[in-house]
């Protein structure tokens, strides 16, 4: 059964005609403005989704950004060492050609400290004169009598023995 809806009179004070409608006519109205609002949801569901893709991929990019920064900072960190330690390996290569040490042999990290660590060495050796080996010459051959001392001598027989039945 069809129902009448009676529509008020036009608040704008106008005398039109009053206007009903059936049932059937308010629910193809009804249906009509569902369907307009789902077809402007249906695009807002599609920006909001694109948005959402948008965001992602700015932060995917910006970590990207982050890992590449975070790259150049170590990278740079390694190039520096390596800086410092060819500097040091420098320093310690000119003061050993200057004063006859091994470069291995001297400690410090700026070619002031080498020299003075190399002067040190220089000192404990005798002065400079005399061979670099003299440390050891003196345990190889030296016996009493010969400039050797007495822990010399006991040295030279603790080898000799050690050494008899090789």
């Amino acid at each position: 059964m069809a129902e009448t809806v009676h529509q008020e009179p036009n608040p704008t004070g106008g005398t039109g005609p009053e206007k009903t409608f059936t049932q059937a006519q308010l629910d193809a109205i009804v249906a009509e403005r569902l369907t307009r609002d789902r077809k402007d949801r249906a695009d807002y569901d599609e920006l909001k989704a694109k948005a959402a893709e948008l965001d992602a991929l700015k932060e995917a990019g910006k970590s990207a950004l982050e890992k590449a920064q975070s790259q150049a900072a170590d990278y740079k960190a390694q190039l520096e060492a390596l800086q410092a330690e060819t500097k040091r390996r420098d320093a310690r290569d000119k003061v050993a050609a200057e004063t006859g040490i091994p470069a291995g042999l001297l400690n410090g990290d700026t070619e002031e400290a080498c020299k003075a660590h190399a002067e040190a060495l220089l000192k404990w050796r005798g002065g400079g004169g005399g061979t670099p080996n003299r440390g050891v010459d003196h345990l190889l051959g030296a016996k009493p009598g010969k400039g050797g001392t007495e822990s010399d001598a006991a040295f030279a027989e603790l080898r000799d023995g050690l050494f008899k039945n090789i």
